[in-house]
Parts: structure tokens; C-alpha cells; sequence
């Protein structure tokens, strides 16, 4: 007697609950594990107990049990078909909704009674009060990638304009030289005349 009463009893396993932030439309995997495979007929339950029905999925040997599941998740929640043969209980939750915030217990029932796995804090944020807090963020990041574009532009303008200068003045000394052999007249009169850019006359 003193045994069935022992095992009647409702276990806790006490875990601080842990919060998890999502945005609206995403999906998220609430985490449980718990050895299920030396139980005799075993059922693993996600609940919330703010709801009522307080149900979130159900799922045993036979497969999953969604005649008392909340309708807020109906055709959004799913376990893995193995889950009580290897004891991954975790929970797949898919187009979240801020109504879907709140506290996710995973529970685990059998002949022996009642044990509480895991507690999860779920927190589910709107879209774009997401993107507003962002925006500030993102708008740095393009500020600092157009500086940084335009520095290099500049850069690598003066530089190509520098060697087409130094480009111009070496064919024009190649041409001075040349004439000058040809003809040593050339030469005098270069050699009288000031010195001067031939890209200042080629630019004007």
C-alpha cells in the first residue's frame, strides 16, 4: 500500500526556467529530454497552465493525442515519432504568435504517476517593434560601409590619375629623345625652351 502511495506521487524535477526570445512567424524547439524507454505505457505532455485547455500537445506509444490540445496551437505543434523511444520530448512550435508567450511545462505520466521534466519561458516579439529597435543599428552599418566605399574610391582615383601623369611624361621624354637623336637642331631648341608638363597641355 505504503508503495502504490509512492508511486502515486506527482514528481517535480525542479529547473529554473529558462527564457527564449523569438519573433513573430519564426519557429522554435522547446527543449526536454527524459529516459521514457523502461516505462510502462508512457505519455509526454506540453502544457501551459494559463490556458485552459491547458494543453499545448500530447503524444504516447500510439502516437500523437491532440483531442483536448488548446486550439490556438492547432496544426503547429510536433515531437518526433521516436521521441518516447530514444527521450528527446522536445517540441517543435512553428509560426509563433505573441499569444504564444508564456511558460512551457513538459511533463512525462506513466503507471507510476506524474513527473515534471522541464519548465521553458517562451517570449515572443512583434516583427516590427523588432526592426524599430534595429533600425538605429542598421543605419550605422550603412553609414560606415559608404565612408569606407567612398575612401577607397578616391584612393584608387588619385592613384590611377598619378600614373597616368607619370605614363604621359615618360612618353614624352621617350619622344623628346628620340627626335633629338634623329635630329641635334631638335635638341637645341629643346634644351632653350622652360620646362613644362606635357599632361598640363594634354589635360587642357
Amino acid at each position: 500500500m505504503k508503495m502504490m502511495i509512492v508511486f502515486g506521487i506527482i514528481l517535480h524535477v525542479s529547473r529554473q526556467a529558462s527564457a527564449v526570445e523569438m519573433l513573430e512567424g519564426q519557429s522554435v524547439l522547446l527543449f526536454c529530454e527524459f529516459p521514457t524507454d523502461d516505462m510502462d505505457r508512457p505519455t509526454v505532455e506540453w502544457s501551459r497552465s494559463d490556458l485552459s485547455p491547458s494543453t499545448v500537445h500530447q503524444r504516447q506509444q500510439e502516437g500523437d493525442q491532440l483531442m483536448d490540445q488548446n486550439q490556438l496551437y492547432r496544426g503547429r505543434t510536433s515531437m518526433k515519432t521516436d521521441a518516447l523511444e530514444t527521450g528527446d520530448l522536445s517540441l517543435n512550435l512553428t509560426n509563433l504568435q505573441t499569444s504564444d508567450t508564456g511558460t512551457y511545462s513538459c511533463s512525462v505520466r506513466s503507471d507510476r504517476g506524474k513527473q515534471r521534466v522541464r519548465s521553458e519561458e517562451l517570449l515572443v516579439k512583434k516583427l516590427s517593434s523588432s526592426w524599430t529597435k534595429q533600425l538605429p543599428v542598421l543605419l550605422v552599418l550603412i553609414l560606415t560601409v559608404v565612408n569606407v566605399a567612398s575612401a577607397l574610391f578616391y584612393y584608387f582615383r588619385h592613384r590611377l590619375f598619378s600614373e597616368t601623369k607619370m605614363e604621359l611624361e615618360k612618353e614624352k621624354h621617350y619622344k623628346i629623345d628620340v627626335h633629338c637623336v634623329r635630329n641635334p637642331f631638335f635638341f637645341f631648341f629643346f634644351k632653350l625652351l622652360p620646362p613644362f608638363s606635357l599632361y598640363d597641355g594634354y589635360m587642357q
